[in-house]
C-alpha cells in the first residue's frame, strides 16, 4: 500500500519537473534555440500543426534560427504564425526560407524573463507539494480503514518528504541554472 501511493506521488512530481523543463525550453535566452518554436503552431491544410513537423528548424550560429519548409506553400503561413506569437522575433521571409535573427537582450528584458521562469519554478514547487499532500491524505485515510499501522504511516510520511524535498531541490537546481543562463551577456 505504502509503495503504491509513494509511487503515484513520485509520478506526479515527475510529471511537475517534466513540465518545468518544457516550460524553461520556451523561454529565449539570447542564443538562438530551435524549441522556442516548439509552441507554435501553423495552419497548414486546416490543422494547426508544429513547425517543427512541416520544416527543417537550423542554428547556423548563436543569434539565427533559419526555418525550412519542405512545403514552400507554408512559408506564409510559417511566418505569420511567428509574427502573431509572443516570440519577440521578426521573421525574414527570404523566397524558400525564413531566418530568424535573435537579438540580444536587454537587461530589463532578462529580468522579465528571470521572474517569469521563477514563476514557473514557483508552480512546479506547489505542484509537487500538492503531490506531498495527496500522497499524506491517501496515508491517513488507509491507516484510518486499517490497511496500515500508524507506524508504516509515519514511515511513508517521512518518505514522501524525502521524495517532495529531493524534487523541490531538483526544480531549484533548474531555476538557479535557468538563471544564470538568462542573466549571461
Amino acid at each position: 500500500m505504502n509503495e503504491e501511493i509513494l509511487e503515484n506521488a513520485e509520478e506526479r512530481m515527475m510529471s511537475a519537473l517534466e513540465a518545468l523543463s518544457s516550460n524553461f525550453s520556451a523561454v529565449r535566452t539570447g542564443r538562438a534555440n530551435p524549441m522556442v518554436l516548439d509552441r507554435i503552431r501553423v495552419e497548414y491544410y486546416g490543422a494547426m500543426t508544429p513547425i517543427n513537423q512541416i520544416a527543417a528548424i537550423k542554428a547556423p550560429d548563436a543569434h539565427m534560427l533559419v526555418i525550412e519548409p519542405w512545403d514552400k506553400g507554408a512559408l506564409k503561413s510559417i511566418v505569420r504564425a511567428i509574427q502573431e506569437s509572443d516570440l519577440g522575433v521578426t521573421p525574414n521571409d527570404g523566397g524558400d526560407v525564413i531566418r530568424l535573427p535573435f537579438p540580444a537582450l536587454t537587461e530589463e528584458r532578462r529580468r522579465e524573463l528571470a521572474k517569469l521562469c521563477k514563476g514557473y519554478a514557483e508552480e512546479a514547487r506547489v505542484a509537487v507539494r500538492n503531490a506531498r499532500r495527496d500522497a499524506n491524505s491517501a496515508l491517513a485515510k488507509a491507516e484510518k480503514n486499517g490497511d496500515i499501522t500508524e507506524d508504516d504511516q509515519r514511515r511513508g510520511e517521512a518518505d514522501v518528504q524525502k521524495l517532495t524535498d529531493r524534487y523541490v531541490a531538483q526544480i531549484d537546481e533548474a531555476y538557479k541554472k535557468k538563471e544564470a543562463e538568462l542573466m549571461e551577456i
